[in-house]
């Protein structure tokens, strides 16, 4: 096992002539959309599925070790870049737990290209739409867990109770709206499915991250201090979660329709209708490659809220710290 030296010792300095970057942070600058943008599709990328368990492992010990203030001293900045990108894709910023793998962000892509393919795809009877419906929020649940904020313990119950009523709910409001459209010309049936996402995420989310609403989530100061938990702060966190969830499904939900709309007025593809659903679900995955990343990056993962928005008790705990501050911080989940 190479030697572990602390950073910024002799043998550090003399093994590495230029500074170690700060793992604690993203490797763009976070204050510019593009950098943001850069950090999500390091992130997101699909390909961070691949990664096996010993290589996950391994990205952990290194991060692990950078912030207790050592450093394998063969090891260059790139390959803790690396390490840092590995270990975010995989474990939660707030527990340090691995997360469930079709939760990871790294897995929207494939996981939603296939489910909105298919409900794109099979949404002209009620029987279908149900399942692709209860399927999409069942996933979806699992991401919004998955990608919670904060990092109390979930008891099972609350966890079930949750699902219950976040799948039921967006699974209702999506048939409602497909018998409102069953009358309605061809392409507006198409976006139904959209509809109901848009809608089922507004329901989902909350619903998925209800103990956030109900106790609060960490907020910090600009040192990375603690100050409490924050019930303002978990509102303003899935506000910004499910706008950027609701934009991020518009390409793939509202592009494919208007295609496959021109595409199946023409002969040859009402003479091959089982090409319509491997078409569609590739036009999706293209659309979400970029999706992804760019609707993550609308809003900075490290997001701020103003001080006067905050709990009195919060604000008391500033106040006896001496310490005059604008804005707190806080992980808004994903």
């Amino acid at each position: 096992m190479a030697a572990e030296v602390a950073i910024g010792s002799p043998v550090e300095s003399a093994v590495q002539s230029i500074d170690r970057p700060n793992l604690n942070e993203p490797k763009w600058d976070q204050t510019s959309y593009g950098g943001r943008a850069k950090h999500f599709f390091a992130v997101t990328n699909p390909l961070n599925l691949l990664l096996t368990g010993s290589q996950l492992n391994e990205a952990k010990r290194l991060v692990t070790l950078y912030k207790e203030g050592k450093v394998p001293a063969n090891v260059t900045n790139e390959e803790l870049w690396q390490a840092k990108y590995r270990y975010d894709s995989a474990f939660h910023p707030d527990t340090g737990d691995k997360m469930i793998l079709i939760g990871r962000m790294s897995a929207q892509v494939p996981m939603n290209m296939t489910i909105t393919g298919c409900m794109m795809t099979w949404y002209q009877t009620a029987p279908a739409v149900l399942l692709w419906q209860w399927i999409n929020q069942s996933f979806n649940a699992v991401v919004n867990f998955t990608n919670r904020s904060g990092d109390a313990p979930l008891p099972t119950s609350l966890i079930a109770k949750s699902y219950v009523l976040a799948t039921s709910g967006a699974v209702i409001t999506a048939m409602g709206l497909n018998h409102l459209a069953h009358h309605a010309p061809p392409l507006v049936g198409r976006f139904v499915p959209f509809a109901a996402v848009a809608a089922a995420n507004c329901i989902n989310i909350p619903m998925m991250r209800q103990r956030e609403l109900t106790s609060g989530i960490p907020v910090f100061d600009a040192d990375n201090n603690r100050l409490g938990d924050s019930k303002a702060a978990a509102k303003s966190a899935i506000t910004q979660v499910a706008v950027s969830r609701i934009i991020m499904a518009m390409p793939g939900m509202i592009i494919p329709p208007i295609v496959m709309n021109k595409l199946e007025q023409q002969g040859y593809w009402k003479r091959h209708p089982r090409l319509a659903a491997p078409i569609q679900i590739g036009l999706v995955g293209f659309m979400l490659i970029f999706a992804t990343p760019l609707c993550c990056a609308l809003f900075p993962q490290k997001s701020s809220i103003s001080t006067s928005k905050l709990e009195p008790e919060i604000k008391a705990v500033i106040e006896a710290r001496g310490k005059s501050m604008d804005k707190v911080y806080f992980n808004k989940g994903l």
